[in-house]
């Protein structure tokens, strides 16, 4: 059996949306493109996907303990 007669599987591009080709032919994948995934490599990188966190009350911040 070929794999020519394989169904290409599609997604869709985390940066704009549009219709990816998730194959090993396509390099940038789950990407469309080399502009898409340096997108997201740049929100990555200026810490865009942070996570929200609480911060403890200041009376129980750690090494605090005991010194008032």
């Amino acid at each position: 059996m070929s794999n020519d007669s394989l169904p290409v599987k599609q997604v869709v591009c985390p940066a704009c949306g549009g219709p990816s080709v998730y194959a090993t032919s396509n390099p940038y994948r789950p990407f469309c493109s080399e502009r898409c995934k340096n997108i997201d490599l740049g929100a990555w990188a200026n810490e865009d996907f942070r996570l929200p966190a609480e911060l403890p009350p200041d009376d129980t911040l750690p090494g605090d303990a005991g010194l008032q």
